[in-house]
């Protein structure tokens, strides 16, 4: 099946090559010029990833990113940033992009990241996980994780984060997200909690077997989950 990409940026012509380079790269892609009108494309049709330009007038690409977010999309985003623009990079990462790529960019790295993100958001979407490169299954109908033969014995807050990694490898999942995610909206702890859990998983790894930690600590965001794809 054909990919369809919807390319969101305000200047016609970056969109237009956008186009020209996913097109060449064989992705079917839509394009949309405010985040107003990529939400209403999401709502109408079927896209299996989103590049969003940060910069843009009115709603930008952070506020865009995070109002998709919320509608539990798990469609994955590659934000558009300026050069050198640390904090759009941080705050698009809390917002729940997947990965940035700087302006101005190459037509092959555009194509690579999309190419990436697309084979680990749509890789498996089978009940049971195998980590590539890792000794790691993860069933998730018996709700079981595995290290070779032996049995993972995580508490189920903490099979649910590993599950959130699992399903999307090299994604950035902020602190509060976690919490949203895993303990609900109303839950009213810190991000404290989300730490306690993630050195528990990680130690419960550890000692399963796992030398290599694959959670990977997002400084000033949170935590994503590194393998090999």
């Amino acid at each position: 099946m054909q990919r369809r990409i919807l390319a969101v940026d305000d200047e016609a012509p970056m969109r237009r090559l956008i186009r020209i380079y996913l097109n060449e790269a064989g992705y079917e892609v839509v394009e949309a010029g405010d985040g107003l009108s990529c939400l209403k494309e999401l709502d109408g049709g079927l896209y299996h990833l989103v590049v969003l330009d940060v910069m843009m007038p009115g709603m930008d690409g952070i506020e865009t990113c995070r109002r998709i977010r919320k509608q539990n999309r798990d469609i994955p985003i590659l934000l558009l940033t300026a050069r050198d623009a640390v904090e759009h990079k941080v705050a698009g990462l809390k917002a729940g992009a997947d990965d940035y790529l700087v302006k101005p960019f190459d037509g092959r790295e555009l194509a690579a990241r999309v190419e990436s993100l697309l084979r680990r958001a749509y890789r498996n979407d089978e009940p049971v996980y195998d980590i590539p490169g890792l000794p790691l299954r993860v069933d998730i109908e018996n709700r079981q994780a595995f290290v070779g033969s032996h049995v993972v014995n995580l508490t189920p807050k903490e099979f649910e984060i590993l599950v959130l990694f699992v399903k999307r490898p090299g994604r950035t999942f902020a602190r509060e997200q976690l919490l949203d995610l895993v303990w609900g909206a109303e839950y009213d702890g810190d991000s404290r909690t989300v730490d306690t859990h993630i050195k528990n998983i990680r130690e419960k790894l550890r000692s399963a077997g796992i030398e290599s930690d694959p959670i990977a600590t997002v400084w000033g965001v949170g935590y994503k989950f590194e393998v090999s794809v």
